[in-house]
């Protein structure tokens, strides 16, 4: 037998681990813990998309024009492929320039599948994040200086203070959050304050930020500050609803669009808390793999053996995919929501679509945010990139769910007709499937 001590060289990262495992269900992700192996979150090679557009840059490929109203903005817009019509406005002070924020102000964030940037008007940077299908989001800055060759400078660990937590999943990833602010922005954390995804109440959304677009008679946070600090949470929400324009509010000529659109700002909630739960399977797999790669070898059991303690693991992180995928705990939506900008249509518009021309980007926008209830990342590369075990449960749910087996009454919301449509789209859509595999399944 191998002595174990030949493998506790990382005491103090296998003692994290088994504190993650005993807590099953809870994230097990220290930075400590994804810094190290089998992770090495911050020196593991990454293919995201804005470390392939640096590649071209140095490879001279690709070129980026600076101006000087928006610095590198627009270019880089262009070449990561980020639509402008994806653009949210963001006049809290939650982030990393915080004193170029403000009301007259607001950051703008836009954002893809799978790439974020983030723009202050006079910021020293352009802050971006992109997932690497294995590692996660991957944090970077960009300098608003012109310079013959710009360098994305891929961020060594500041960011993480606020993207690598509870609010992310206890791993590297992005967030939307919604607080009280005051007149300057400045968020009144002694109020509460809210992470929000699709299941959160329409109340509790996109406070400290601008929302353009019709919601009938539902009420967000958004558009409004505090007027009295001993009382934040006392905001006049009609004032900030319905609204179409924000020109009375801002200058808004200093942004590509004059947009903070609703429609955008649901796809941005979803799409960072699912990419989070792809993450944290992954880690989650991976470092189980690792551990039970260890205690084989020391205690020589079969390579290929798995604990019951990693099976569980593997359960929990899969169970939250699916929940994620199928939209469970969704707020029902009680009016029409409708967009101002182009974003609706474009976002669709990037979508795969089956032999029946129905696609996962298509909006519902009347009950729920999309017409078939399974979220379009399913076709990512980071969901490709899951780990098997992971995968593999994700689709012994999912048939178990899509074919009435499942009796939890988590996925109630799912019609017949509802599972029916994805019985036949996922196979057919999913990037990791083969083809003819996709086929067969759709039969």
């Amino acid at each position: 037998m191998t002595p174990i001590s030949r493998y506790l060289s990382r005491g103090a990262v296998l003692a994290a681990l088994v504190a993650g495992f005993a807590g099953a269900g809870r994230p097990a992700f220290a930075q400590a813990l994804f810094e190290s192996e089998p992770i090495q979150y911050d020196a593991a090679p990454v293919e995201d998309r804005v470390a392939r557009l640096q590649d071209r840059l140095e490879r001279g490929e690709a070129r980026l024009e600076h101006a000087s109203d928006r610095g590198w903005l627009d270019s880089v817009l262009r070449e990561l492929d980020v639509p402008a019509s994806s653009q949210a406005l963001v006049f809290s002070k939650t982030s990393l320039q915080l004193r170029k924020i403000s009301r007259t102000r607001p950051r703008a964030l836009y954002f893809n599948d799978d790439t974020y940037v983030g723009y202050c008007q006079q910021g020293d940077v352009l802050e971006l994040a992109a997932i690497d299908p294995q590692q996660g989001l991957i944090f970077y800055t960009l300098d608003q200086q012109p310079a013959e060759t710009p360098r994305f400078v891929r961020d060594k660990g500041h960011c993480l203070s606020c993207h690598a937590t509870a609010r992310t999943q206890g791993v590297p990833g992005a967030l939307v959050r919604s607080v009280f602010a005051d007149r300057d922005g400045t968020p009144l954390l002694g109020a509460a304050t809210f992470t929000t995804d699709d299941c959160s109440p329409f109340s509790e959304r996109w406070g400290g930020w601008y929302v353009t677009g019709t919601h009938g008679d539902m009420r967000h946070m958004g558009n409004v500050t505090s007027p009295d600090r001993k009382a934040p949470e006392e905001i006049d929400r009609e004032q900030g609803a319905n609204r179409s324009d924000l020109s009375p509010l801002f200058d808004v000529g200093h942004y590509p669009t004059p947009h903070s659109d609703i429609v955008a700002l649901l796809v941005l909630e979803h799409q960072t808390q699912m990419q989070n739960a792809f993450t944290a399977a992954n880690y989650e797999a991976r470092h189980a793999a690792w551990y039970d790669g260890i205690m084989n070898d020391a205690l020589d059991r079969p390579d290929d053996f798995q604990s019951e303690t990693t099976g569980r693991r593997i359960a929990s992180a899969s169970e939250k995919i699916v929940r994620g995928l199928l939209f469970s705990g969704e707020f029902a939506l009680t009016a029409p929501i409708q967009g101002t900008s182009a974003f609706a249509e474009e976002f669709a518009a990037r979508g795969n679509r089956d032999a029946r021309g129905r696609s996962l980007r298509d909006f519902d926008l009347d009950r729920r945010l999309f017409k078939y209830p399974c979220s379009f990342l399913i076709e990512s590369k980071q969901f490709s990139a899951l780990p098997q075990s992971v995968r593999d449960q994700v689709d012994r749910r999912l048939e178990e769910i899509l074919n009435g087996r499942d009796e939890s009454g988590r996925f109630a919301h799912l019609s017949e007709d509802d599972r029916a449509a994805l019985r036949e789209m996922i196979p057919a859509l999913r990037a990791d499937r083969p083809a003819t595999e996709a086929a067969q399944s759709a039969d």
